[in-house]
């Protein structure tokens, strides 16, 4: 590279960087993804508008061809790699395997349906969806039914969690069915991209399939297990946290790099590895948090911005198509989702609840259409149908979720604060502290504290409870109370409950309520995430000397943020 390719090309990532931050951040403002603006930041930059209005300079900086060109399509490249490392990191599998019938049911109609009607329509009426003009039909119509039946997992947990409902048994349930999508969807992409036969491919397609299914099974037992293994000795004899994130990378990059090889794009391997190392519990949040941090403000805004920059997104807009593909992805996962979950055993609420959060598509469908559109397997109309339908979908879980939970008036946690003191905990870990809270709530419409205890540790057990701002809220939904139970403990020290940002819980809540009723424990949940964000409430509300206290800091600084 010369010194002006170089001044370009930093030229080129310090703008596209700047702009995807900076539409990424307003979009959130107004409560979007920050994808929606991450991906108009590159539509603007791009051949749509900046190539309307001034295309020398958007030339110029954003060349098509040429050495710069070549490497900055090489940190593309890298940034979707590790960007699916995020999103494999996010894949906690042990959480489909323990959440039994529901998750199965809903899974598995949540691929059933929407990949049966998008293969048909595809199949039988290739020209309503833009089959590329060499594409093989068969090779066309999988696509289709791929693409529509994979969920994205990164926007489904951030949604989850712009809703207080990650850590919740609704959230749990979701994110366990959006794993299993995840994994089917990319498996069977990954068979997809074997079969598109690539340029200078050095295995034979029966081949690369073997050696797709052969890493897989790998990936999630064997290599899963030495991470397991290896992981604490790392921790212990190397540099916090320089040494686990130097492991986690390499194997990343080694892991993408053979599923490149074998002619399997390189995200595949990326988020496999990232599966394997999130699924150990020596894979700790703080790590998990530092990656996705760096990952999604720098390498993931210039991915996605870098969308906008390849086509012209208003000479390629097709309203018909983009109807089409929206009706029929939607009607696919919406009534797959939520007939599995009334299937699985759960309430119609919960369920349609859903159907509307396995919809939010996303990242994953753009970055399997851009594949798709590179090896000429569907049209640039398609491609900006496929980016429109993943950004409205998206949009429109949240506020569905929202209003099928009916969480526009959620009740107040302190409603069902008894009138007795607050716990002060002696106990030093998450166990004990359970049993503690458990005993101060004592009997409840029959049920022991042990028997209470029980219920909680079990739920515990499945995902850690930690909320973060140093809260806890280790719950449990029991047959038989009448209404919800909360008991405050409050630990000077601190406990460890894996909260996300990494900080001990020094406010514990235990939560109890009823099996029937469906939105208790989501509301008493959000509320208590909501209150709780503010460290200048959390300093008053821990020099509390009794529930009169506690109550009145609570009242008076209400839920501002």
């Amino acid at each position: 590279m010369t010194s002006n390719d170089i001044v370009l090309l930093l030229t080129a990532l310090g703008v596209l960087l700047a702009v995807a931050r900076l539409f990424g951040e307003i979009a959130q403002h107004f409560h979007l993804t920050a994808v929606f603006g991450e991906i108009l930041a590159g539509i603007v930059l791009g051949p749509t508008l900046l190539g309307l209005m001034a295309p020398e300079i958007g030339k110029t900086l954003f060349s098509p061809s040429g050495t710069g060109a070549l490497v900055f399509e090489g940190i593309i490249t890298l940034s979707v790699v590790l960007f699916l490392l995020v999103a494999g990191l996010e894949a906690d599998i042990s959480i489909t395997w323990r959440q039994g019938k529901a998750v199965a049911t809903m899974g598995i109609s949540g691929i059933f349906f929407p990949s049966i009607i998008g293969f048909s329509v595809a199949w039988f009426f290739p020209d309503l969806l833009g089959r590329g003009a060499h594409a093989d039909p068969l090779l066309f119509s999988i696509f289709i039914a791929t693409a529509l039946s994979i969920s994205a997992l990164p926007v489904i947990a951030r949604i989850l969690m712009d809703l207080d409902l990650y850590r919740s048994d609704l959230g749990m349930m979701i994110t366990a069915a959006a794993i299993f999508n995840d994994l089917i969807g990319w498996i069977t992409f990954a068979v997809i991209l074997g079969m598109m036969g690539q340029e200078n491919r050095h295995l034979s397609l029966m081949w690369t399939i073997l050696l797709t299914i052969g890493f897989t099974l790998l990936t999630l037992t064997l290599i899963r297990k030495l991470i397991h293994r290896i992981l604490p000795w790392i921790q212990a004899h190397t540099g916090w946290p320089g040494g686990q994130l130097g492991f986690t990378l390499s194997m990343t990059l080694l892991g993408a790099a053979f599923t490149e090889w074998i002619g399997v794009h390189a995200i595949f391997g990326a988020f496999m590895i990232g599966v394997a190392m999130g699924d150990t519990p020596h894979f700790r949040e703080r790590i998990r948090a530092l990656i996705d941090q760096f990952v999604s403000n720098f390498f993931a805004p210039i991915f996605f911005a870098s969308i906008g920059l390849k086509l012209n997104f208003a000479v390629h807009f097709d309203l018909q198509m983009t109807l089409l593909v929206m009706v029929i992805a939607c009607l696919g996962k919406i009534l797959g989702c939520s007939l599995g979950g009334q299937m699985g055993g759960m309430p119609p609420r919960e369920a349609w609840a859903i159907g509307f959060g396995m919809n939010a598509r996303g990242a994953m469908e753009i970055i399997l259409g851009l594949l798709a559109l590179r090896f000429g397997i569907i049209s640039e109309s398609l491609f900006v149908a496929l980016v429109i339908m993943a950004i409205a979908t998206s949009l429109m879980s949240g506020p569905m979720m929202q209003r099928i939970l009916r969480l526009k008036k959620p009740r107040r946690f302190y409603d069902f604060l008894p009138d007795q003191s607050i716990v002060r905990l002696q106990a030093v870990d998450a166990l004990g502290a359970i049993a503690e809270l458990a005993e101060a709530v004592g009997t409840v419409d029959g049920l022991t504290s042990r028997e209470i205890a029980e219920a909680v540790r079990k739920r515990e057990q499945l995902v850690p409870t930690g909320i973060g701002n140093e809260v806890a809220a280790p719950h449990a939904r029991l047959p038989g109370i009448s209404q919800p139970v909360v008991v405050l403990g409050i630990s000077r020290d601190g406990i460890d409950f894996q909260a996300p940002d990494g900080r001990p819980a020094q406010f514990i809540f235990l939560i109890l309520t009823p099996s029937k009723d469906n939105g208790a424990q989501v509301e008493i949940l959000a509320d208590i995430a909501r209150t709780f964000r503010r460290r200048d409430f959390r300093m008053a509300a821990l020099a509390a000397k009794g529930m009169t206290e506690f109550l009145a800091v609570v009242k008076s600084y209400g839920n501002s943020k």
